[in-house]
């Protein structure tokens, strides 16, 4: 209770005189028994029964302390709402309630066309002329379009392998020939320790493969499996031996086209060393694996790597590659590949009415913190924008935002502690912001 309080009860007509006979027989007393709100202890003597307390004055005294209290209380209240009042008007930041306000590791799974600008079909296939020739006996950049056109930049490579570095020279090599180097480095990146071949389901283990590997900055963090398409066109007479030559799409003799994709709608991955590991089979990503009881399998793709690789076996007697494995050969048979890939694209996809086109996507898992930014109706209405006040005294510039000011939220800023700036979130469009209407603006980080 406050010396305010006190004074008033010092104020009030004095309570509590009560008559009484206490101390002997006969003899008649004045008892003056004080009065409080808070009692210390009750009295123990007993009272005769003609003579009662005045409960009524006690009672009374009680009802104007417990009303003068609820009074002090009710201005208190009133203070402290204008005193937040106040701070809200003229308020820069407002902390986050964690519990209300933020919403941590919500887990995404994302994809995306795999190709430039977030295309998912390639219809268009160019080399580049920036490869040396040595880079070349190893491996082919492809392109989406002309190199000399801007933006114009790699979008796969392709590779020949086999085991024993047949198919390339080794003339002028420091170590293996292209073809046993490019073998040698998928067998360790890919395989399990103690495997020295790719074993697939179409011709077993295989010394020799084809190689795709799509650029790693536009594969995020992995191929998608399910939602990748491959058409290889049929090789038929003397075009596919032109290896060296290819600039763009490549006009190949033959109207056969086989579409491959991923066995993952059949069954689950296998695991390894290298993460899932999925069997290449014939098949459409709208239409399934074909003859999905008994597939044709082509080889396999490691979706966590964004790689593919081919068995050479299968591609020499189902598309006519005529894989080239002659020692001491340069038989860039990387460029058969090329010409399949680049050829098929010049036919039309029956199913779709559309070109041919290699169809990819690229997964990745985004980690989200959500920020719920609740913005009540008296807060920030007003801006520090130099453009809002005018004259020497900071007078409001429109006259229409005396009594009523209006503001155009367009960025929020993420401060921590010590309120320095962590993160910045911009709104689509400006959100009109006045004492009229309030704002629930969520906030998505990504990691």
């Amino acid at each position: 209770m406050n010396f305010e309080i006190l004074e008033k009860l010092k104020q009030l007509p004095r309570h509590g005189v009560l008559p009484g006979r206490f101390g002997g027989a006969g003899r008649a007393s004045r008892n003056i028994l004080p009065v409080s709100p808070i009692q210390a202890a009750p009295v123990q003597q007993e009272l005769p029964r003609e003579i009662a307390p005045a409960t009524p004055a006690v009672s009374s005294i009680n009802e104007q302390v417990e009303q003068l209290a609820r009074q002090r209380a009710n201005e208190i209240v009133a203070e402290q709402a204008q005193m937040r009042g106040v701070a809200r008007l003229g308020r820069t930041f407002t902390t986050f309630d964690v519990l209300n306000d933020v919403v941590s590791k919500q887990k995404e799974t994302v994809t995306a066309g795999l190709w430039s600008d977030g295309i998912a079909n390639l219809t268009t296939f160019f080399t580049g002329s920036t490869q040396t020739n040595s880079q070349r006996q190893y491996y082919v950049d492809v392109l989406q379009s002309n190199p000399s056109v801007d933006g114009s930049v790699v979008q796969f490579a392709l590779a020949y392998g086999h085991a024993a570095g047949s198919g390339s020279d080794s003339v002028g090599q420091l170590n293996d020939s292209p073809s046993k180097a490019i073998y040698s480095q998928y067998r360790q990146l890919l395989l399990n320790p103690g495997d020295s071949r790719f074993t697939t389901a179409g011709s077993g283990s295989t010394d020799s493969i084809y190689v795709i590997n799509f650029k790693r900055n536009r594969l995020r963090e992995r191929l998608d499996a399910g939602n990748f398409e491959l058409p290889l066109r049929f090789l038929s007479g003397s075009t596919h031996n032109v290896v060296s030559n290819a600039t763009g799409s490549l006009n190949v003799s033959s109207s056969f086209v086989v579409t491959l994709i991923d066995d993952s709608s059949l069954a689950s991955a296998t695991l390894g060393d290298s993460g899932q590991i999925y069997n290449i089979v014939s098949g459409s990503i709208n239409g399934g694996v074909h003859n999905s009881t008994a597939p044709d399998y082509y080889g396999l793709a490691y979706p966590d790597h964004g790689v593919l690789i081919l068995d050479a076996n299968m591609l020499d007697g189902k598309l006519g590659f005529a894989t080239n494995i002659s020692s001491s050969t340069e038989a860039n048979n990387h460029f058969r590949l090329f010409h399949s890939v680049s050829g098929s694209s010049l036919l039309t996809n029956p199913a779709s009415s559309d070109p041919y086109g290699f169809q990819a996507r690229n997964s990745e898992q985004i980690t989200s913190t959500h920020y719920f930014v609740r913005v009540k109706n008296a807060e920030y209405n007003f801006s520090n924008n130099p453009s809002y006040v005018t004259g020497s005294v900071g007078q409001l510039a429109q006259n229409s935002f005396v009594n009523d000011p209006k503001v155009y939220v367009t960025t929020i800023g993420l401060y921590n502690d010590q309120r320095e700036l962590l993160a910045v979130a911009k709104l689509s469009k400006p959100l009109l912001k006045s004492f009229s209407r309030e704002a629930l603006i969520r906030v998505k980080l990504d990691f």
